[in-house]
Order: C-alpha cells, then sequence, then structure tokens
C-alpha cells in the first residue's frame, strides 16, 4: 500500500468551515496526510467545503455523480439522503474511493455530524 489518502467530504447547503474542519481531523487523527478533498460536482461554490480545503492546504476535488456511482459496490454506509438528492449511494465514501479509481479501501467508513459527512480512504497499489 502506498499510504496515500483522500478524504471524501459531503455536507448540507451552508455548512460551517469549522463543523467540516473539526470532522475531518476526527476522521484523519493517526493517519498520513491527506493528498485533498473530494466531493461530488454539486457541491461547487459550497463555501464551507472550499475555505476547508483553504485551510487545510489541500487541493478541492470534484468529481462526476457517474464516478461516485461507479464506486456503489463499494460503499460500507450508504446514505439515503444522498441517494434522494444527487442518485448516489454515498457522497463521502463513494468521493473518497473515487479519488483513486477505486483503486483504494475505506480506512473510515462514512462519519456524520453536524451537517458534514466524512470518509477516509487509502490507495491500494498492486
Amino acid at each position: 500500500m502506498s499510504g496515500r489518502m483522500a478524504i471524501g467530504v459531503g455536507c448540507r447547503r451552508g455548512a460551517s468551515t469549522e463543523a467540516i474542519i473539526r470532522l475531518i481531523d476526527q476522521a484523519r487523527a493517526g493517519l498520513a496526510p491527506a493528498i485533498g478533498l473530494f466531493t461530488t460536482e454539486d457541491k461547487r461554490g459550497e463555501a464551507g467545503l472550499s475555505e476547508a480545503a483553504e485551510r487545510l492546504v489541500v487541493p478541492l476535488v470534484f468529481l462526476s455523480r457517474d464516478a461516485l456511482s461507479a464506486m456503489a459496490d463499494r460503499i460500507v454506509t450508504p446514505s439515503p439522503a444522498a441517494l434522494a438528492r444527487f442518485g448516489v449511494p454515498s457522497v463521502a465514501e463513494a468521493a473518497a474511493l473515487a479519488a483513486f479509481a477505486g483503486q483504494a479501501r475505506l480506512v473510515v467508513p462514512r462519519r456524520a455530524e453536524d451537517g458534514v459527512t466524512v470518509a477516509v480512504a487509502e490507495e491500494i497499489q498492486e
């Protein structure tokens, strides 16, 4: 394994930067630094996400719904809200896995708090 980590993030509209960073920090405690924050393209313009990425000094990467849907069989904690809103079974877990085109494993399944969801995936190199 490479040890490269990706953080998948979902949030309600208007979620605070502080809530996003707090949950990210809890999820990645003791893990290698992340290569970035990954989320659905539907979250473009979400100020809390942009500011969180800026403060954490990592890129914020937007993924298509198709990329998230392609991870459906790998989701550990499906989200009825993500399915209803975006037609994908997960935002946080799927985005973390999709960061490495599926060549990853979840090391932190979806955590949710204060309108924010976070999951962490580690790249697998075969």
